[in-house]
């Protein structure tokens, strides 16, 4: 199958960077905290920034309190880079992006230090536009984030295709007129576009006309 676009929105965690590790010490012993079974954390933090997870688990607690405590998991899950790998594929892809001058962002619902912390300890290449939690005032499943991220890079949505892996980005990337490549087979659950195993199932090359062409096989 072949997609064709003018720009690429990227996500970071579980779509560039394997984060699972430090997600799962940090949330763990949050959910230990408030007696919530790590199973119901997982089905919901993905994706989304930290408060308004904390908003779904906890729907009676108070917003300020969220808002604590996100802080402080922030600059813990910052802190902690063991086991933070790229996902397959991730190196590879990025280089092509470089290589074919293709326009691409970063579109994450980590904040600044975080994306800069784990695209770091991946071994990974900052794109040169992103958009972070500082930049939105609505997470995923919004689309505000991929619609800037859009508009940053000079394209509309249509000509846009988003990569994501949870089910809050691929609302987000639908949400904002675009086109979604799933990583992982969970997401044609999700409504993705098209889902892949890996990133090492895409291959990406640029017209003259500019024009993005991404094949995705398996």
């Amino acid at each position: 199958m072949d997609l064709t676009a003018r720009a690429l929105l990227l996500d970071m965690d579980g779509t560039l960077v394997d984060s699972g590790a430090v997600v799962m010490r940090v949330w763990g012993r949050w959910a230990a905290e408030h007696g919530i079974p790590m199973e119901r954390v997982e089905a919901v933090v993905h994706g989304r920034q930290g408060h308004l997870s904390m908003a779904i688990l906890l729907p009676d607690r108070p917003t300020a309190e969220n808002h604590a405590d996100n802080a402080w998991m922030l600059a813990a899950e910052t802190a902690d880079v063991d086991g933070i790998v790229p996902i397959p594929g991730a190196p590879a892809f990025l280089a092509a992006l470089t290589a074919g001058a293709v326009p691409h962002a970063l579109v994450t619902s980590a904040d600044v230090a975080l994306s800069d912390a784990r695209m770091h300890a991946a071994g990974l290449p900052m794109p040169r536009t992103r958009v972070t939690a500082e930049d939105v005032s609505a997470s995923k499943p919004d689309p505000e984030g991929f619609l800037k991220g859009a508009a940053q890079l000079g394209f509309s949505p249509e000509d846009c295709v988003v990569f994501e892996d949870s089910e809050a980005g691929v609302a987000a990337g639908l949400a904002a007129g675009m086109r979604v490549v799933g990583i992982g087979a969970a997401t044609a659950g999700y409504g993705a576009t098209v889902s892949v195993d890996s990133l090492e199932q895409v291959s990406v090359t640029t017209g003259p006309d500019g024009v993005v062409t991404l094949k995705i096989t398996g």
